[in-house]
């Protein structure tokens, strides 16, 4: 299919008008569910972007046993039968994070404090992208992480084992290295501190204490958790967001009385 050329897109007859829903946040909708998973009791999340990405993640958890029931056609509301943070059960076939760069990257966190091997690949986008900056730190607390490049392409095959906190220094501003590093953690002996060049979206450190996980982040930028062996299920629903990204060709929809639009 030949997308190229130029696209010439004229104003609307006349103002638009309407009621939009605008979808979920992505990158919490990721993060939902991963907690939820590995949490005690039943989490229902609204809001949630159905999306490949976010249901690749999804998968990956019904995958190594958790129940996941989808609430509406659209999946947008679910609700998750978390298996707590020791009840994941070792995946029978390759887990496929399609072309989430957000969920592999997490799930490499998650998947370092399981007593079991498994791996993870992608599409081909996927596996030419780097993941040596989330196997190392995890290396770091006690697993093992092998694959192309050494480590650093999937697809990547991790073997938890008994993790020890580290105190970590990234050398760029990442939410998903510090993700990786705090979903680790959770499962590991000991605090876990991290530290970034400049904040990053701080989407993790938010949402760990909803489901009793109490995070510190201090003056200086340093976030840490002593991990208490337990995530629980929120007793409220998770509600994710709207993406405001989302909604930007709608706030900025022309009136009618400019003139055409040229996009190259």
């Amino acid at each position: 299919m030949n997308v190229g050329g130029t696209l010439i897109a004229g104003p609307a007859a006349s103002p638009l008008k309407g009621d939009l829903t605008i979808p979920g946040d992505k990158s919490m909708s990721h993060r939902a569910v991963m907690l939820a998973s590995i949490a005690s009791g039943v989490t229902e999340v609204r809001g949630f972007l159905p999306g490949e990405d976010c249901l690749a993640t999804a998968k990956m958890f019904a995958d190594m046993g958790v129940n996941i029931e989808w609430l509406d056609d659209d999946k947008t509301s679910l609700r998750i039968h978390g298996v707590g943070l020791h009840g994941l059960k070792a995946p029978e076939h390759v887990l496929d994070a399609g072309n989430s760069g957000t969920c592999v990257r997490l799930m490499t966190g998650v998947l370092a404090g399981q007593p079991f091997s498994s791996t993870m690949t992608g599409d081909a986008s996927l596996c030419k992208r780097p993941m040596q900056r989330v196997a190392d730190p995890v290396r770091r607390m006690g697993a093992t992480v092998e694959g192309r490049d050494g480590g650093n392409l999937l697809p990547l095959t991790i073997s938890g084992g008994k993790l020890k906190g580290i105190d970590f220094t990234s050398e760029v501003a990442s939410a998903q290295i510090k993700s990786c590093v705090l979903l680790a953690g959770l499962y590991a002996e000991g605090e876990t501190s991290i530290r970034e060049p400049r904040p990053s979206r701080d989407h993790t450190e938010r949402m760990l204490p909803l489901f009793g996980q109490p995070v510190d982040v201090l003056a200086d930028g340093t976030i840490s958790l002593h991990p208490t062996d337990e995530l629980r299920a929120p007793h409220e629903v998770v509600a994710i967001p709207a993406d405001p990204s989302s909604a930007t060709f709608f706030a900025v929809a022309d009136d009618g009385s400019a003139g055409m639009a040229r996009v190259l």
